[in-house]
């Protein structure tokens, strides 16, 4: 009899045990320890050899394996090699940057116009051209550049104007004019056409409500988008790579690319990439900043305007 009660308290905690386990593998809840945990996986192992290429940038000695101490030797200190001294990469710096400027400037308003007309105009050939814009972010980036390569050393007419900076130029609009394209027409979706209406009945003309109605509704959009196309170029590769023609117009993803993988390289290149990490985080930080600004009364959160930046909203 004594055994019994023995066993039958015995098996009621072990029993109850499982009862709360079950309860707990069965709890859409719960804590997720093991989302968590590889969330936390990729992040170190994405990011820690970010943070060991910036360290050795600030390397005192030559060797990109072994630290010897925190120096500026490759920014600045080194009057031969470090970034500021050394003529290929002190102008690989800048023309990564006029070869981003120039692209937002011409790229930008080219796709808010494209967005505004497809936005407008009704029919299979428009919905064609939206069907090209969307197209250029499934073709592949080399076939893109190698067909732009073509056409800049074959086909008559634009063979005349070779590879250099205007082949690098046009390249880059082409690729990224659809970056603008689909951002502000998704604003424009969000948008509607009451606004447009109800100018129109206040007496104003196309270019008026064009000025004064959509233009401010579209700037966080356009803002967006130029901050996408500044930031893709920083970090361009493919496109530039194949219509550079010398030393003189190649940018910095293709010095860091084509040095290194000479077996030439060093800190100083560590240095170059940290400073163009950085613009890109400057250029990030400004959009989401002025995104936040530009939004002001209306119902944006910062995980909203970060997602407008990163191109997924209008």
């Amino acid at each position: 009899m004594s055994s019994t009660v023995v066993s039958k308290t015995v098996s009621q905690p072990i029993a109850g045990t499982k009862a709360s386990r079950v309860r707990f593998l069965r709890n859409p809840w719960r804590h997720p320890w093991f989302l968590e945990g590889f969330t936390w996986l990729y992040l170190i192992w994405s990011l820690a050899p970010i943070a060991l290429a910036v360290l050795f940038s600030f390397n005192k000695g030559k060797s990109q394996a072994t630290y010897q101490g925190l120096s500026l030797r490759w920014y600045w200190g080194d009057k031969v090699n470090s970034i500021w001294y050394n003529p290929q990469l002190h102008s690989a710096m800048f023309e990564t940057l006029k070869l981003s400027a120039l692209t937002t400037l011409i790229a930008v308003p080219i796709g808010v116009a494209f967005a505004l007309g497809i936005n407008r105009w009704r029919g299979v050939i428009p919905s064609s051209f939206n069907f090209v814009m969307i197209l250029s972010f499934v073709v592949p980036e080399l076939i893109f550049g190698v067909a732009m390569f073509f056409i800049f050393t074959q086909m008559p007419g634009l063979k005349d104007i070779g590879l250099g900076n205007v082949a690098e130029v046009l390249g880059l609009v082409t690729w990224n004019v659809s970056w603008p394209a689909i951002i502000v027409q998704g604003r424009l979706v969000t948008i509607g056409k009451q606004y447009e209406e109800a100018s129109a009945d206040l007496g104003c003309t196309q270019f008026q409500t064009m000025r004064r109605v959509m233009l401010p509704l579209l700037t966080p959009a356009i803002f967006a988008s130029a901050i996408l196309v500044f930031s893709g170029v920083i970090d361009d590769f493919v496109i530039v790579d194949l219509l550079s023609s010398n030393a003189t117009n190649t940018p910095m993803s293709v010095i860091i690319y084509s040095t290194q993988h000479g077996g030439n390289g060093g800190p100083a290149l560590n240095a170059l990439a940290t400073v163009m990490l950085l613009m890109s985080f400057v250029v990030a930080g400004l959009g989401y900043l002025g995104y936040r600004l530009m939004t002001r009364g209306q119902r944006v959160d910062g995980q909203q305007a970060l997602t407008a930046i990163a191109g997924a909203e209008g």
